[in-house]
């Protein structure tokens, strides 16, 4: 980082993540935070470096806080994939039951809600307006996201799965039609945002998925982060969010979301079915890639059991639609 560094670098990772590699890095004055691919299996499309450089920098003075970035690496042999380096934002990550606990039934309150006016503002901005106008294809983007999963699936196969081709082909029966466009994040959650000391979101994270697409695809997710794992065991993924740790309900969340944003959420429930899908299939590759020996991280024996559960819960939300 040519102009920017003044002293020796020194790193160390980021516990927590799931996907991506991201570590703080600093010189003695400065920090940045640098983010590359995870190690070994990569599917198609997915840990995009380039993609989550150019969607920040396209947000970068809108309504939506994200970190500065400083600079995308596209040569593989500096670090032996693609990178890039923002700046380092301050603040808390609230992802477990301990850092929930320290939040007041208000705080927990306030900051869901803020969560939701942050995913209501990113769904308001105009791509066209950022220079994201050939970003992504909203024409059939739901189709093409349920055959995107099921590929997804297929390539990391280790075993089978009860039930989740079921859940795919039955979501590709039922895609709702004419739905909305905008910014998706596409994995947009309560520890994929840092928190200030004040309490405020200081900075939306982890947009490998970002695109140009049915903004629902969002709030589908969130919930299933929200409530999906409640009562499922040994859970290293959505620990210390939801209604059993005092936070408010999915519906409320949906309550707040209909306030600030236009959106039509009648058909939810088939969005909330899609999130159940896209879970499993993520954490599906990570199994994989943990059964190979190509991911690091705390409690990833444990992502594989996960999966059948999130299935199940999928295919009755989406019968209930």
């Amino acid at each position: 980082m040519p102009g920017l560094v003044t002293g020796e670098l020194t790193g160390e990772l980021v516990q927590g993540g799931r996907s991506n590699l991201t570590y703080i890095v600093g010189d003695g004055t400065r920090q940045w935070v640098v983010r590359r691919p995870p190690l070994g299996h990569v599917l198609a499309t997915a840990h995009d470096m380039g993609r989550e450089h150019r969607m920040l920098s396209a947000l970068a003075g809108t309504a939506v806080p994200v970190p500065k970035v400083e600079l995308l690496c596209q040569d593989d042999e500096v670090l032996g994939a693609p990178f890039y380096v923002m700046e380092y934002v301050p603040g808390a990550v609230y992802r477990s039951p301990e850092q929930s606990e320290a939040l007041t039934e208000h705080q927990r309150q306030e900051l869901s809600y803020q969560l939701m006016d942050v995913l209501a503002d990113l769904h308001a901005i105009d791509p066209a307006s950022v220079g994201l106008a050939e970003f992504g294809r909203p024409e059939g983007f739901l189709e093409r996201q349920v055959r995107r999963w099921t590929k997804q699936l297929k390539a990391s196969h280790s075993r089978e799965v009860e039930g989740i081709d079921a859940l795919s082909q039955q979501l590709a029966a039922s895609v709702p039609s004419g739905g909305p466009v905008g910014i998706v994040h596409g994995d947009y959650r309560l520890d994929n945002v840092i928190v200030g000391d004040d309490q405020q979101i200081k900075a939306v994270l982890d947009w490998e998925m970002a695109t140009i697409g049915d903004p629902l695809t969002d709030l589908g997710l969130l919930a299933v982060y929200w409530e999906g794992f409640s009562g499922l065991d040994n859970n290293p993924i959505a620990k210390g969010v939801g209604p059993e740790y005092g936070f408010p309900s999915a519906e409320q969340l949906f309550a707040r979301y209909a306030e600030r944003s236009p959106l039509d959420l009648s058909d939810l429930n088939w969005y909330l079915a899609f999130g159940y899908f896209k879970i499993a299939v993520i954490l599906e590759g990570i199994h994989f890639r943990f059964i190979q020996n190509q991911t690091v991280g705390e409690g990833f024996e444990h992502v594989g059991g996960l999966v059948a559960p999130l299935v199940a819960q999928g295919l009755a939300t989406l019968k209930e639609a």
